[in-house]
């Protein structure tokens, strides 16, 4: 049964009538964020609504996917033994899967509905959290069984890719990149948190051992509560459609790979690096891997990918004010800077300064990321206007449908950084027994990024039409 939301009375000085239908199952139709009119009188409060489920549960997601990176660190005090080696395939393997998993998430919302999809993605977050839970317990479990639930892990890192779909078409283009900065950056804190409150929890009044247990049992209760916010809360909408069809398009758009190509740069950075964080303080510095807190442990590491997340919504609205490309080759410069002065100060052997320089790092990648995200619909808008395409036409549509798919596979293919970095640093470290000659290649990266982004999107040009992207 369909059912029409109108006003009661026709009275002249009602609100103008909702274009919406709404249909069972939280179905909306009628969508349509660029009407100012509908924006004002409904459409806001119903995105913002979604805006703040999906944050939530991407939220969860990203501690799920990143509870490795700070639970490898806990294990050898939990009667473990790892090689550095198997250490950083722990840490990297969830990001390899979940930046796979980004591909066939990124069509869920059209199959199922973001609401819907939600739900269910949600729900996966269940399976490695309860196996993490379990396999931590014995320290005699095989590596190869920890590899597959860390494996697992990354059905957290695949819901970035729906959730941004999703949501993309819930904003007017003037209000995207604040949007999609909001909603990346509270998925992007739960490494944050992940790495803050798991060491808290698992040793606060836990004598002289650790519960590590609760690393992974400690986030049911929320998954459940998102799942349940999901269900009661959120909306699918008729208008999100990012088919098979315009996938293949967009793979057909070269500027589709070379974003991708930069978004390795900046959430593939943000993300390796948070990940080995942990590690590569437990390295070079183990006096301050933890810091005691009465019978509670804390560790900084989190400070890393907790500003990172917190500029990337900065990010993007500066991207609204200044241009995309201008805040990437900025974000670029810096993490260029910050890169190579990690480098130069290694040898000081000063805790301060390292964390200092990564804090750096860690902004400019967090900037960068929301900059990037930003300049996908941009660049997209400025090629149906080379192509004359008008707004609502249908070759307009099917260009907005275009971008929205190349949201969901650049995020997936950038989301590669994050195995890449630890396994960088892996090689490096087999190689030479430190990780100078890895961030030698990283400031080599950022410049080269840096060009590309220069030359393609800051310089004018007529397949762009001449828009500043």
């Amino acid at each position: 049964m369909t059912t029409t939301v109108t006003p009661s009375t026709p009275d002249a000085a009602a609100p103008p009538l909702s274009p919406l239908t709404r249909r069972p199952g939280r179905w909306i139709d009628g969508w349509n964020a660029e009407d100012p009119a509908f924006w004002q009188a409904e459409g806001r409060a119903i995105a913002r609504r979604n805006l703040g489920w999906s944050i939530f549960a991407e939220f969860l997601g990203f501690i799920i996917w990143q509870l490795w990176s700070i639970v490898v660190v806990m294990l050898p005090a939990a009667g473990f033994t790892l090689s550095s080696s198997e250490a950083f395939w722990l840490i990297s393997l969830p990001s390899l899967v979940g930046a796979t998993l980004r591909f066939p998430y990124t069509f869920m919302v059209a199959v199922f509905g973001g609401r819907n999809w939600t739900i269910v993605s949600a729900g996966l977050l269940l399976i490695p959290a309860v196996l993490l839970g379990i396999v931590v317990s014995n320290p005699d479990t095989p590596f190869g069984v920890l590899l597959v639930v860390a494996a697992l892990g990354g059905v957290g890192g695949g819901n970035f890719a729906s959730s941004m779909a999703n949501i993309t078409y819930f904003f007017p283009q003037k209000e995207k990149g604040w949007a999609l900065g909001l909603n990346a950056a509270g998925g992007n804190l739960g490494t944050s948190v992940a790495q803050f409150a798991v060491p808290i929890v698992v040793t606060i009044g836990a004598a002289s051992t650790l519960n590590i247990s609760l690393a992974g049992w400690m986030w049911v209760p929320l998954i459940l509560v998102a799942m349940f916010g999901a269900w009661r809360y959120m909306d699918n909408l008729s208008s999100a459609k990012a088919d098979f069809g315009s996938s293949a398009a967009a793979l057909r758009e070269p500027h589709l790979w070379v974003m991708a190509l930069l978004y390795i740069g900046t959430f593939g950075s943000f993300i390796g690096f948070a990940s080995v964080f942990p590690k590569l303080i437990a390295d070079q510095f183990p006096e301050y891997s933890t810091i005691q807190i009465g019978t509670a442990s804390i560790t900084l590491a989190f400070l890393g990918a907790l500003v990172g997340s917190l500029a990337r919504p900065y990010g993007g609205r500066l991207a609204d004010r200044f241009g995309g490309a201008r805040v990437t080759v900025c974000a670029f410069a810096v993490m260029a800077v910050g890169a190579l002065a990690l480098i130069w100060t290694m040898q000081l052997h000063s805790f301060v300064v390292f964390l200092a320089c990564f804090l750096v790092l860690f902004a400019a990648t967090g900037m960068g990321n929301g900059s990037t995200y930003r300049m996908i619909p941009s660049i997209f808008a400025a090629r149906s206007q080379a192509r004359g395409y008008a707004t609502g036409t249908p070759e307009a549509t099917k260009m907005l449908r275009k971008s929205a798919a190349a949201l969901g596979i650049i995020s997936a293919i950038g989301a590669y950084g994050g195995f890449l970095v630890p396994q960088v640093l892996n090689a490096s470290q087999l190689a030479t027994g430190g990780y100078t000659a890895a961030f030698v290649g990283f400031v080599a990266g950022y410049v080269a990024l840096l060009l590309v982004t220069l030359f393609v999107y800051v310089v004018p040009r007529a397949s762009l039409a001449m828009q500043r992207i």
